[in-house]
């Protein structure tokens, strides 16, 4: 395949879950794409298993929260701790986990218990179109037309656009010469351990913290049935007897199926594009571990560039509207990196019960606004704790939920494009007009991907 030429709309580089969701949205909005992945498959080691309301939002757009709620584990339990699972208490965080959801009042959607990434991206690419594994993009020069690559199989492509969704160590920011800023590294080393055990626990849960002294960590669901991870700082090398400790059961078999190592990480990427290289995902923010706030961060950012990307290409917008991505995800990537910095030296402002005073004196923000409540524009948010007093369909916000008919919400009736939602009748405009009975909001104008984009008169 030497010298041998292709052409595409837009180039991914990284087949993760985010360069996944990204060509998923592309193609949504009828972009041609091409997906390279140096990875020989997709990743059986799942590195989250968080997906945020937010998220579950963007996947409802695209038809596909179906298909990833059956992807899903159903969980009774959230996070419990014991000092092996077989003793865990599991009261409280099924106490807890109706009360989270019972609040969700300000999204549409729900997702019935944990999803890993793995199980994620298995969903994600039966939409992806064009996904190559096993090729990576060694290469690229930019002109005023677009992006020509040279991929490590010795194939040139020719792509209007190139998006870098290759991870914390992406090849195309070192091309770029894209520094970062960020504390960096962040605490001990993490060994995360993929394996296969049938285990009963008593209800279904998401993860349990482990206090045995001779396998301390955390115990995290994968599939609910054979598969877990098992993530420690402890300096031994993983064993099935260390596992069968946490577990509590010294008769339980276990297979360890793949050991990751890595440590935390705090940096963004000081610019997010250059001419007509993007960057996503982790290419463009490393975010520690705890509030999950990583790969939704990432999935937001694939969210704001697709149907930005999908105008120019249309000829329906001028290229300045690419230059709102950085403007517009650099802001929320930095408050995402401060937040999680925040939960990494103080867990418990996450964790915690009733610490909104905690978080105040601190300057951390509760974990639904930081996934859903931020805007674009700078403005100061109503509330650091309510989710749904941030989404007051000010400018820059995302368009408050409402019900509208049995299983529609407002947000569905975007429909990915720009509209309009209001309750008055006599508005006229060039674009769809969604009247809502007793919608209080007044007359907005809202954008493709459901974020408010003025008062409309």
């Amino acid at each position: 395949m030497n010298g041998h030429t292709v052409s595409t709309d837009v180039l991914i580089a990284g087949g993760g879950s985010v360069g996944l969701m990204l060509a998923v949205l592309l193609r949504h909005h009828g972009v041609e794409t091409l997906v390279v992945e140096a990875k020989p498959d997709l990743s059986p080691h799942p590195r989250a298993t968080g997906i945020g309301s937010r998220s579950m939002e963007i996947l409802r757009e695209v038809g596909l929260e179906p298909a990833v709620n059956e992807a899903a584990v159903d969980l009774r339990a959230g996070k419990i701790r014991g000092r092996t699972l077989a003793d865990a208490d599991f009261a409280d965080a099924a106490e807890w986990k109706a009360k989270v959801v019972a609040e969700m009042t300000y999204t549409p959607a729900r997702i019935r218990g944990t999803c890993a990434q793995n199980r994620l991206d298995r969903v994600l690419i039966t939409r992806a179109g064009d996904v190559e594994f096993g090729v990576a993009l060694d290469t690229f020069e930019q002109d005023s037309d677009g992006v020509t690559a040279t991929l490590s199989d010795g194939r040139v492509v020719r792509a209007r656009y190139l998006v870098a969704a290759d991870g914390v160590r992406s090849r195309v920011r070192e091309i770029l010469g894209v520094g970062v800023t960020g504390p960096g590294v962040m605490g001990r080393e993490t060994t995360s351990v993929l394996f296969d055990a049938e285990l009963q626990p008593r209800k279904p849960f998401a993860m349990c913290n482990i206090d045995h002294p001779d396998a301390t960590g955390l115990l995290v669901t994968v599939d609910g049935d054979r598969e877990w991870v098992f993530l420690t700082h402890l300096d031994t090398e993983p064993t099935p007897d260390l596992l069968r400790t946490a577990l509590g059961d010294p008769s339980i078999e276990v297979e360890i199926r793949s050991v990751l190592r890595f440590r935390g990480r705090g940096q963004v990427a000081d610019r997010l594009s250059v001419g007509r290289v993007f960057l996503v995902g982790d290419a463009a923010h490393a975010i520690p571990p705890l509030g999950a706030f990583g790969l939704n961060t990432g999935i937001a950012d694939a969210h704001n560039l697709a149907w930005k990307l999908a105008h120019v290409l249309r000829g329906d917008a001028g290229p300045e509207l690419l230059e709102t991505y950085h403007a517009e995800r650099h802001p929320v990537a930095l408050m995402t990196m401060e937040q999680a910095r925040l939960r990494f030296n103080d867990p418990s402002l996450h964790w915690g019960k009733d610490m909104a005073e905690a978080r105040k004196a601190v300057g951390a923000i509760n974990a639904p606004v930081v996934h859903t409540g931020y805007r674009y524009g700078g403005a100061e948010l109503p509330s650091t704790e309510d989710v749904a007093l941030a989404l007051d369909g000010s400018p820059g916000s995302r368009l408050p939920h409402l019900w509208v008919a049995d299983g529609v919400s407002t947000l569905d009736l975007v429909e990915s494009r720009w509209c309009i939602v209001t309750a008055d009748l006599d508005v006229e405009a060039d674009v769809p007009v969604h009247l809502v009975d007793g919608w209080p909001y007044g007359t907005l104008l809202v954008r493709p991907d459901g974020f408010v984009s003025s008062s409309y008169s």
